[in-house]
């Protein structure tokens, strides 16, 4: 697959980790994304791909894109045989000004692109996107997009503050402490998480520490399961199991087996890391 990548000029910077962009064939036909503590936006410019929020959730299909917050649990894509698109990685808190709506409105609900910027809006991007003459006009004139569209939105400067030191911490900061320092009552710290990037401090803080774990394993060496989660502060290893299924999907050996199914059969793949093949 040709992946290419590139972090925007400010202001998107502090809101934005890179734009990308995704050609070629799929690894798997569907690949399961776990839980993560940022958003994304994909325009899609190849055959419609399917997405599947959860076990209890119905699989939809995507044919201009899609906009997902900070999910709470395992996506579920299901891709065509090529696929072709540029999308945003966001910081947690960076897709809420490009929103028409709270962020805790899409928790866990994949909107399409339509839905949030219009059809007309929707339908010219992504022509102009399809006729530019490769992967970098293609992320000028996404970059461009997202600056025409920038927004304000309240208390921006309290979640980006906060969110830090969550992430700083790898999750593992009191919240109670945190919104004590920060001067702002927990209900209205809450609110703004949930505003802003879809879910409380509290989950958002769950999620960071969780993820910050797993990308700490190698699977390539042997993982002492017990140490692992001692040392990511989880009560006792049946804690982090818990915690694993909830975010995965998986047990924590069944996710190590899966990530060495990928490593073997695509090794240096462009995905490897946090997508997985679909159990």
């Amino acid at each position: 697959m040709e992946y290419v990548s590139r972090v925007p000029r400010p202001p998107l910077d502090g809101l934005i980790d890179d734009l990308y962009y995704l050609e070629g064939a799929r690894p798997y036909a569907r690949l399961t994304l776990p839980a993560s503590p940022a958003a994304f936006l994909i325009v899609n410019l190849g055959a419609p791909f399917r997405i599947r929020a959860g076990t209890d959730v119905e699989t939809a299909e995507y044919a201009d894109g899609c906009v997902v917050t900070t999910p709470t649990r395992a996506f579920e894509f299901g891709y065509p045989l090529r696929t072709r698109s540029v999308g945003v990685h966001f910081k947690p808190w960076g897709l809420a000004p490009f929103l028409p709506m709270p962020a805790a409105e899409l928790c866990d609900r994949p909107a399409t692109v339509e839905q949030v910027w219009g059809r007309p809006a929707t339908a010219e991007l992504r022509d102009r996107l399809a006729t530019a003459e490769g992967p970098h006009e293609m992320l000028t004139l996404l970059e461009e997009e997202l600056t025409r569209r920038l927004g304000e939105a309240a208390g921006l400067g309290l979640v980006r503050h906060t969110s830090r030191i969550i992430a700083a911490t790898s999750g593992a900061v009191a919240i109670d402490d945190l919104r004590v320092s920060v001067g702002v009552s927990s209900t209205h710290l809450a609110q703004r998480f949930k505003e802003l990037i879809g879910v409380t401090p509290k989950r958002f803080a769950r999620t960071y520490r969780f993820a910050a774990t797993v990308l700490s394993i190698n699977p390539a060496e042997p993982i002492d399961w017990a140490d692992l989660a001692g040392g990511a502060g989880y009560f006792d290893q049946a804690h982090f199991g818990h915690e694993f299924r909830a975010f995965t999907g998986l047990t924590p050996t069944r996710y190590v087996e899966i990530r060495r199914r990928f490593l073997r059969e695509h090794p240096g793949h462009v995905l490897d890391g946090w997508p997985l093949p679909t159990d």
